[in-house]
């Protein structure tokens, strides 16, 4: 019966854990939509918002880290339980630091549009590659709160098509700088943006990574996955 409720008491406590690294989730999944809404439209009291909340989100690493640190010394947990808690620790990483790539968009947005006159369609450029890591972004989160390793291997795959869409940005900016001098300051912040974005991408790769390494206890980090190949076809500046 001790044993019995000892671990009841330890998966409560998992689980209380776990919620609040959803918590911390939903929290940068708003960041990072907010910061592309000022991105596109310009709205410095919502980029002034979206990083006052980058501090809420480094309150939460902290007290989460603390958190799984002090159950792994209470519970001494063993195999899986282990790997989830570690995996969990790892997450909570991430989500933190597509919230400080979340708050570099917003301030980028803050700045562009202050300047005034912007030269390139800026928001335009990246609307597709912003689209495609918001949803990879929200899948991570529902592959780790379901602990689906399937969902989580295709989201792996998918961060081909966003680093191809990174380099396609590149290219089509690098020709307008070249083109006309006068949009290079936008091209800049626009590029500066785009790389945030595909940064976000790869920490919603990493979510998935755990994911499987929870359900399969198979660490694929750094190794060949089933990604698509894609080829670097130049693509004209519109």
């Amino acid at each position: 019966m001790i044993g019995e409720h000892s671990s009841k008491q330890y998966d409560n406590e998992l689980e209380a854990i776990r919620s609040k690294v959803l918590l911390m989730g939903g929290i940068v999944e708003t960041q990072f939509l907010d910061a592309m809404t000022c991105f596109r439209i310009g709205n410095s009291e919502r980029a002034d918002r979206v990083m006052r909340e980058d501090d809420a989100v480094n309150q939460l690493e902290v007290s989460l880290d603390d958190a799984c640190s002090h159950l792994i010394v209470r519970r001494q947990p063993a195999a899986n339980d282990l790997r989830t808690i570690m995996a969990t620790i790892k997450v909570i990483t991430d989500l933190e630091r597509i919230g400080d790539e979340a708050t570099k968009i917003a301030r980028v947005a803050k700045a562009l549009h202050g300047r005034g006159a912007v030269t390139v369609n800026h928001y335009e450029m990246v609307r597709g590659i912003a689209n495609n890591t918001s949803d990879m972004l929200h899948d991570a989160l529902d592959a780790f709160a379901r602990n689906d390793g399937k969902q989580a291997l295709q989201l792996i795959a998918q961060d081909a098509v966003i680093d191809h869409e990174f380099r396609s940005i590149m290219r089509n900016l690098i020709t307008f700088m070249m083109e006309d001098p006068r949009t290079i300051s936008a091209a800049l912040d626009t590029l500066w943006v785009a790389k945030a974005i595909e940064r976000i991408g790869d920490h919603a790769k990493n979510i998935a990574e755990y994911v499987i390494y929870v359900v399969e206890g198979k660490d694929i980090r750094h190794t060949k996955t089933t990604a698509p190949v894609l080829e670097d076809e130049p693509e004209q500046a519109k």
